[in-house]
């Protein structure tokens, strides 16, 4: 059928379910914009700068399982390229389309705007290419085949991809597929499959120890119903500290956080002498792995992928893994679960005493509720609620990998996007709101309603455990943070809080309905106990034995 290259990519991003594009508009891809504003069922969000637009869709991505940005030339697409790459680290879906210079224009080298003005338009794809699974400029010849290839590969391989769209090509017709788009992986070679779910149905029987070890790829790729299965037959689990929430952690076999030596009670030793290993492509870094001293039983790991499983010495490969796990789900039994579920201590205020890093977290874990959607800053709030076994049914967002600070603020926003229905909480440290603090407004003007905590204590706690404890470098202005809400979107009606001491946290949390915005006062020098053990090693790691060090 006929239709515009514009309509295509907009009914393309419709096929895989986004209903938003965020991004920033500029002169290069207002043709595209025209059409997004006449099409139905999808709109355009505008975020205060393409940085913050790239963090919102990858929010959005994690949830909705897709998220679309839009930039234009140059400017854009490189001020996106922190946040794009950001995508790429933690293996979420994002299709970037940055509106390109009209053809002729590049075909003939024309010194534009928005470029070096030597006629060279490679460079921009060049640079973005390293960071995504698929960068490429489309042209009338090549839209349907390029469209198809780029959104395939972000979707099967859960990694970023670019489009440039020229701006003089956008309103072009093209003969466009009848089809539906298909997205899904092939079927599984029947022999591999076979094979494959004989082998694991045959080392688990011979296990004495067998454990699930979680990391984000199960969640990535869609295995968590299946990992569920596994456990009600009878397989316990643990998560790296980058994979946290992913499943119950609750549940009677959820076995903790393993970290390395850094793991919680009980669990390096259940892990590293396993049997029966099952991993999902964990990616290992300092943060995740007590400083590398993981130790994983390597002769007896099962390792899953997406098309591919490891074990025993050999390579599964022309596979759907989703076909093999639930076909070794099926040859289970479930098995009774014995156990009750994890249940936290109460927390009791002290009415007058001073919010500290030792209790604030646990007094806020109380707070959160099945359902919820926990967005954590990369530093202290991370590293606080990560002893926090959250209740059933939380989806935890962060960025333990590429850690850029001020993600979770436009994570927020397109999270919030996606699952309008879901009640959010955020995280976020003073010094990385600072960052990103302009897409508050666009979430008020959205009229979303999230619970923001904003940990005042001045500065950058984890890079002063770091280095520079009391250094002026890691210091930044205090606000009044909490103004900001009047000031962004006068008469909004998102409730604004201060605490200091866990009573007036207390009343807090009582009194809030619907969204808010939290301010908690914490000491500069206080942080949670894991930074105070991750700074000093981190130190030691990064500067050598001859490096500056904190008193």
């Amino acid at each position: 059928m006929k239709m515009t290259i514009g309509e295509f990519l907009i009914d393309r991003l419709k096929a895989i379910g986004i209903t938003e594009i965020i991004g920033v508009p500029g002169d290069f891809n207002l043709s595209w914009l025209e059409q997004i504003e006449e099409a139905d069922g999808i709109r355009f969000v505008g975020a205060c700068n393409e940085l913050n637009a790239a963090y919102a869709a990858d929010g959005y991505a994690r949830q909705r399982g897709v998220g679309a940005l839009l930039t234009t030339y140059g400017v854009g697409e490189l001020s996106a390229l922190n946040g794009i790459a950001g995508s790429r680290a933690e293996h979420v879906p994002v299709v970037s389309i940055a509106g390109a210079p009209p053809q002729y224009a590049t075909e003939y080298r024309w010194n534009l705007h928005h470029s070096l003005a030597n006629g060279d338009y490679t460079n921009m794809l060049d640079a973005i290419s390293p960071f995504t699974e698929v960068a490429t400029r489309l042209f009338p010849m090549n839209a349907v085949e390029e469209v198809d290839r780029a959104l395939r590969a972000c979707l099967r391989e859960k990694r970023p991809v670019h489009i440039q769209i020229p701006s003089d090509i956008t309103h072009l017709e093209i003969e466009a597929p009848d089809a539906p788009f298909d997205w899904e992986l092939p079927g599984s070679d029947s022999e591999r499959r076979q094979a494959a779910v004989h082998k694991i149905l045959a080392l688990l029987d011979a296990a004495e120890r067998p454990v699930l070890l979680l990391d984000q790829d199960a969640d990535r790729h869609g295995f968590l119903p299946l990992l569920e299965a596994l456990v009600e037959r009878g397989i316990p689990y643990a998560h790296m500290s980058s994979g946290k929430g992913l499943l119950s952690e609750r549940h009677p076999l959820c076995l903790g956080t393993y970290n390395g030596e850094a793991s919680s009670p009980g669990v390096r030793e259940r892990v590293e002498n396993s049997d029966f290993l099952v991993t999902f492509n964990p990616r290992f870094i300092e943060a995740n792995s007590g400083s590398f001293t993981h130790q994983l039983p390597e002769d007896h790991v099962v390792n899953i992928g997406n098309q591919h499983i490891s074990m025993d010495g050999e390579f599964y490969v022309g596979i759907n893994s989703l076909d093999v796990l639930q076909d070794v789900v099926a040859a289970l039994p479930v098995q009774p679960i014995e156990g009750a579920s994890f249940q936290p201590e109460p927390f009791h205020p002290q009415p007058d005493a001073p919010l500290t890093q030792a209790r604030v977290w646990q007094q806020i874990g109380e707070f959160i509720r099945e359902g919820d959607v926990v967005i954590a800053e990369a530093g202290t709030s991370n590293i606080g609620l990560g002893p926090i076994r959250l209740p059933d049914g939380v989806q935890y967002i962060n960025s333990p990998i590429w850690g850029s600070i001020g993600f979770t603020l436009p994570a927020l926003l397109g999270s919030q996007m996606a699952a309008p229905k879901r009640r959010h909480l955020l995280f976020i440290g003073d010094g990385s709101f600072q960052l990103t603090v302009q897409e508050l407004s666009t979430i008020l003007r959205e009229g979303q309603e999230p619970i923001i905590f904003l940990v005042n204590n001045r500065g950058y706690t984890i890079e002063r455990f770091i280095l520079g404890m009391k250094r002026e470098y890691n210091d930044v202005a205090n606000w009044k943070y909490a103004d900001l809400v009047e000031v962004f979107a006068p008469g909004s009606g998102m409730q604004t809080f201060q605490a200091r001491t866990e009573g007036e946290l207390e009343q807090v949390l009582a009194d809030v309905r619907g969204g808010a915005f939290i301010e908690l006062h914490l000491d500069p020098f206080d942080a949670p106990a894991g930074l105070q053990k991750f700074g000093p090693a981190t130190a030691e790691f990064d500067f050598g034995p001859r490096g500056p060090r904190n008193p």
